[in-house]
């Protein structure tokens, strides 16, 4: 008990003393507060008392920054002021010596307009304004003049010469221009302009275009043009190229031969000289699409680099006279008369306009250049129309020739070669026909051209029907016929045309042929062949003479054996006049003819003289009749078909 209560004691003290030592602390506590509140006061005053020193410290800083920023804009306006008077100094002098400098100091200028333009304290009236953009509007003119000036002086007509050494090997003219008339070579130029196109791969031939300005002026062109575009000059700066490039084209095809012909004009000119002009008018579209304007083309964008619209714009209205003068020859032909030998020609101005399309398409790009695109491509229609209206013109005329060309020894008539000398060169376009006739009737199949060319040799065939009935002699008449439709097969086998017509035609008119022979072989022999045969000769008992006269053991008339054989002799003597004169130029058809002859005739005539012969050996003058042996007649029968003159020695 008595410790318990000790301890009570004990923990009683140390609250007390905890208590006391706690309220010493919040007397300190108090002090330290009330100590701390007295400073707060005194700094509240001191900052009062420093505030308007510290407003005039700030306002001398802002002060020292404005100025320095004043400063440093007086300094670039300065600076500016500096480099405009430099630029008007280049400008004032002009481009001449040193374009690239004339050209900085436009920028320049242009950088200083847009400087001022920024400013607040500078207004779009104010003088260095107008100073400035007037100066510009000096220099851009001065840069038009340069750019004229250089233009100018680097444009320069092209000579054939160059144009011919840019020309691959094989298409280079072999002496004189092909341009002058008069030009013995012309006539080759315009024969030749198919098979070279054929002989040589047209689309694999590589074209070198001629450099008609130097390369190290045209970046300075370009520069040039840059300028006039950003000023808004481009109607200046096109019509400067217009009218200085259009003008050297012009002059570079007047000086490869290149000339404008009406359709009344190109209508009076003799045939040959026309058609050397249109060989020409073929090599001048090649040289002038592949080489001229090709390279024309190329100036033209390196020029107005970055202004495609621009340079579509100016490569049409540089080429377009040019064009045109070419365009319009091409016209003339196709609108003059037609005639059956302008067909071969036709058909090459349009396969040169097929050759250059491509390139046509790929030159003449843009919205600027579809006139010209229009009006070649109307060019090559007209063409393929006016060549498919003289193919059917060439029919008609071959079914309805009405020539009185005389064919007396009934040879090949000249229609039939000149027809099949034509239809061989219509294959020489086969696939040139092919490609017109799906233009313009929607097939391209060699059935189309197959049906032409029957077609035409029908009418051919038709029409030697009719000019056979101008003889009088039958034989003769199967014998002209004969003559040419054997022509026509032959030829036919030995062209291009055989695959095309086929085996089919070619057997059955190889019958017709051998059936005019038949019917020659009956007009012409039948009478002759008559007299050899034993018909009238013996009496219908067998035995004597109906006549009286002395009959041998064959049981046949001396007088009457007598008239057959003077019969036999004049009118084989006659026959051997007549067809002497006669012609089969064909030599294997001559021989098998004569061979058919002979196969008939003489062994009838051997089998009449062994038979009837004796009744006249013993007889005085026996030579008057049996004048020939059957040697005698086989050698005289190869006399026949020769075509001699009447007046030639036997």
């Amino acid at each position: 008990m008595g410790m318990a209560i000790a301890s009570d004691d004990l923990l009683s003290q140390k609250a007390l003393a905890m208590r006391a030592s706690l309220e010493r602390s919040q007397a300190i506590a108090d002090d330290v507060v009330s100590i701390l509140g007295s400073f707060d006061h005194r700094l509240s005053a001191l900052e009062t008392a420093m505030r308007p020193t510290q407003i005039r410290t700030h306002s001398i800083r802002k002060a020292h920054e404005n100025i320095d920023r004043t400063l440093k804009t007086a300094e670039a306006i300065l600076v500016h002021f500096d480099q405009y008077y430099q630029a008007e100094a280049k400008i004032v002098k002009g481009p001449q010596e040193d374009v690239n400098n004339y050209l900085e100091a436009i920028d320049q200028l242009r950088r200083n307009i847009r400087f001022f333009g920024n400013k607040k304290g500078f207004k779009n009236d104010d003088g260095i304004f107008i100073r400035a953009n007037n100066l510009i509007s000096e220099a851009i003119s001065k840069l038009e003049d340069e750019f004229k000036r250089l233009l100018s002086s680097y444009s320069k007509p092209v000579e054939p010469e160059r144009l011919f050494g840019s020309l691959p090997n094989q298409m280079r003219p072999s002496s004189a221009s092909p341009g002058h008339d008069g030009d013995s070579n012309g006539k080759n130029h315009s024969s030749n302009v198919h098979s070279e196109l054929h002989k040589n791969n047209a689309d694999a031939v590589l074209y070198t275009p001629p450099v008609l300005i130097p390369p190290r002026i045209l970046p300075m062109l370009n520069n040039l043009a840059q300028q006039m575009v950003q000023a808004s000059h481009q109607q200046q700066l096109l019509q400067i190229y217009r009218d200085t490039r259009s003008k050297v084209l012009e002059e570079s095809l007047q000086k490869l031969g290149v000339e404008k012909l009406s359709k009344d004009e190109v209508q009076k000119l003799q045939w040959e000289v026309l058609e050397a002009k249109i060989g020409n008018w073929i090599h001048f579209m090649r040289i002038a699409v592949k080489l001229l304007f090709a390279a024309e083309r190329k100036v033209c964008d390196q020029i107005f680099e970055g202004f495609d619209s621009l340079s579509d714009q100016c490569f049409a209205e540089v080429t377009i006279k040019s064009i045109s003068m070419l365009l319009s020859f091409g016209e003339a032909i196709a609108n003059s008369k037609r005639s059956p030998e302008k067909l071969f020609v036709l058909l090459d101005m349009y396969e040169i306009l097929q050759e250059i399309h491509s390139e046509i398409e790929i030159l003449f790009k843009g919205r600027a250049c579809t006139q010209i695109r229009e009006a070649v491509m109307g060019l090559t229609k007209q063409l393929a129309q006016t060549a498919q209206d003289t193919f059917g013109d060439f029919e008609e005329a071959v079914e309805k020739d009405a020539t009185k060309t005389a064919v007396t020894d009934g040879t090949v008539h000249p229609l039939t070669s000149y027809v099949i000398n034509y239809v061989k060169f219509l294959f020489d376009y086969r696939s040139t026909l092919n490609q017109l006739f799906q233009g313009i009737e929607g097939e391209g199949d060699s059935s189309q051209l197959a049906s032409v060319t029957m077609r035409i040799l029908q009418a051919l065939q038709t029409n030697l029907d009719g000019k056979s009935k101008q003889y009088k002699d039958l034989a003769l008449t199967h014998l002209f016929l004969m003559n040419n439709i054997h022509y026509i097969v032959r030829s036919v086998r030995r062209s291009e045309a055989k695959d095309l017509l086929g085996d089919d035609w070619i057997q059955r008119h190889r019958k017709i042929v051998q059936q005019h022979a038949n019917q020659y072989k009956r007009n012409a022999w039948a009478k002759i062949l008559q007299s050899l045969s034993i018909q009238g000769l013996i009496s219908s008992t067998g035995g004597g003479s109906t006549t009286g006269g002395d009959a041998g053991s064959s049981g046949a008339s001396r007088a009457v054996v007598k008239d057959r054989f003077k019969s036999f002799n004049t009118m084989f003597e006659e026959l051997h006049q007549k067809q002497s004169q006669w012609t089969v130029p064909d030599t294997e058809l001559r021989e098998s003819l004569i061979l058919a002859v002979a196969e008939v005739l003489l062994p009838a005539y051997r089998s009449f003289v062994k038979r009837f012969g004796p009744l006249v050996e013993n007889v005085k003058s026996t030579q008057r009749y049996i004048k020939y042996t059957a040697e005698d007649l086989e050698r005289i029968l190869g006399e026949f078909f020769e075509g001699k003159n009447m007046n030639d020695k036997r």
